[in-house]
């Protein structure tokens, strides 16, 4: 068989040469690639029999604003959309499945001097490759605690603030998001670190970044969705290849997840304009088999996606639910 231009022959697969011996030159394989969310649930729902497709946010301009502050002399602000547990909303523990009572639908605040229990069972994560037992992978304010300590930042801010994930993007710019620009004046914030989760979660907070940048507040996403958070247009991004839930480093490896925020910290700091992106160099596992998995309709057999179809249904039914109780 003859090899064109974009085929490789099986040797070429093994290790291509390479003059830095630190550095692997070992081709990937094709489907290696950073996962595409937007079109992984969008076949996942039209798979399940929703014929309405979700349009994500688009925009064609993206703020920026410089860090007005040497990080060591800065206010830093975590926004996450992970949830106080609820002890009476079912389970949230490790390996839960999707809870939707456990959700919230406003701002909520936290004393950043203290620890925290939040969770991340109100949300479509990748419950197969990781089991929600460390909330140091989704919520790094301890890890935020020991920067200030050392003096990488100057200060937290006095709160962190919680995102609702709703799906409506009017109700996220036109409520949350200037509730949550008075907390970061109040709290005289300079920076934001944003930490989301799940596909909308991810979208949440790239529309909650936008508008803090186009109000001055410099911001950096850390990220394991990143198609969904490039297509929207955000300031800056650190992107980790790894299952949704996982965005602040590896669950139990202080290592990784204390590389991971350092990665964050300068692309805050050193991003030349706009829409600029780091990829972390550190990979979940040898295996990329876990992108395989999450909502693809291929690994589902017909009986499990109409179980999973009522199960959608009766998700939907308690969230309208809360809703209607606020």
């Amino acid at each position: 068989m003859s090899i064109g231009a974009n085929q490789r022959s099986d040797s070429d697969i093994m290790t291509a040469p390479n003059s830095q011996s630190n550095v692997s030159n070992t081709f990937a394989p094709d489907d290696d690639v950073p996962l595409r969310y937007m079109q992984r649930t969008r076949d996942w729902y039209q798979a399940l029999g929703y014929d309405n497709p979700y349009h994500w946010a688009h925009f064609l301009e993206t703020p920026f604003q410089k860090l007005a502050k040497p990080l060591s002399q800065s206010t830093i602000a975590l926004i996450t959309t992970a949830a106080r547990y609820q002890p009476d909303k079912g389970n949230q523990g490790p390996g839960a499945p999707y809870n939707a009572s456990a959700k919230f639908y406003e701002v909520y605040t936290g004393d950043t001097t203290r620890d925290h229990d939040v969770r991340i069972s109100h949300v479509a994560i990748d419950r197969r490759h990781t089991s929600m037992e460390d909330s140091a992978t989704w919520f790094p304010l301890p890890a935020l605690r020991a920067r200030v300590q050392d003096g990488r930042i100057g200060r937290l801010a006095a709160r962190f603030y919680g995102a609702p994930t709703n799906r409506s993007q009017r109700h996220t710019l036109e409520v949350d998001c200037p509730e949550i620009f008075n907390h970061c004046q109040h709290d005289n914030v300079d920076a934001a670190i944003l930490v989301p989760n799940c596909p909308i979660c991810h979208q949440t907070l790239s529309l909650v970044a936008r508008y803090l940048e186009a109000r001055g507040i410099s911001t950096v996403i850390m990220a394991c969705a990143k198609d969904i958070v490039e297509y929207c247009g955000v300031p800056r991004m650190l992107f980790s290849d790894f299952p949704l839930g996982n965005a602040a480093g590896k669950p139990r490896d202080t290592e990784s997840q204390t590389v991971t925020l350092e990665l964050a910290l300068q692309v805050l700091e050193s991003a030349p304009g706009a829409r600029t992106t780091m990829q972390s160099p550190l990979r979940w596992s040898d295996s990329h088999d876990w992108k395989l998995d999450y909502c693809n309709v291929d690994r589902v057999s017909p009986d499990e996606l109409a179980r999973l179809r009522a199960e959608s249904d009766k998700a939907k039914e308690i969230a309208r639910t809360l809703r209607k109780s606020l």
